[in-house]
């Protein structure tokens, strides 16, 4: 990431970014990153990369979009980023394309870290209680690992 810091504005129109700790490529369309931004977006096992990897072209810049907007933005609306109720530390980011609703789980480590867990396409009302579930189960395991040393 130190590289991209330091290319100038007009350069960071097209990024692509690798994440070792996941093997992932997240080609950023069209989308201009802050270099000096004020949280870092950091994506735990595979779990988002897969739901990503699967998505249109169109929807992936939009989460791009939004991703970019979780970095820069001090304080983000409820309408992009809400926490789950009951579940302390776990929020959704939330996005709508073309008539789609997609929900990316994440947490907050270090005040300043926001990990992204996995993401599923919203098809219901309510967010379903297994994704919740799942996104517990992750964020938990997260946090255990670093405790341990292993993140």
């Amino acid at each position: 990431m130190q590289a991209v810091k330091n290319l100038p504005p007009i350069a960071l129109k097209i990024v692509f970014i690798y994440f070792v700790e996941v093997n992932f490529f997240v080609n950023f369309v069209g989308v201009t990153i802050n270099p000096m931004a004020n949280r870092t977006v950091k994506f735990y096992r595979h779990h988002f990369n897969k739901f990503f990897a699967a998505q249109t072209p169109h929807v992936k810049k939009k989460i791009a979009q939004i991703l970019v907007w979780v970095q820069e933005v001090e304080r983000l609306p409820n309408s992009i980023l809400r926490n789950i109720e009951n579940v302390k530390g776990l929020y959704e980011i939330r996005i709508e394309s073309g008539g789609n609703i997609f929900r990316i789980f994440c947490c907050f480590d270090e005040g300043n870290l926001v990990v992204l867990f996995h993401a599923f396409q919203k098809k219901t009302q309510k967010t379903p209680k297994k994704e919740i579930d799942k996104a517990q189960k992750l964020m938990n395991e997260y946090f255990k690992e670093k405790e341990n040393g292993k993140e």
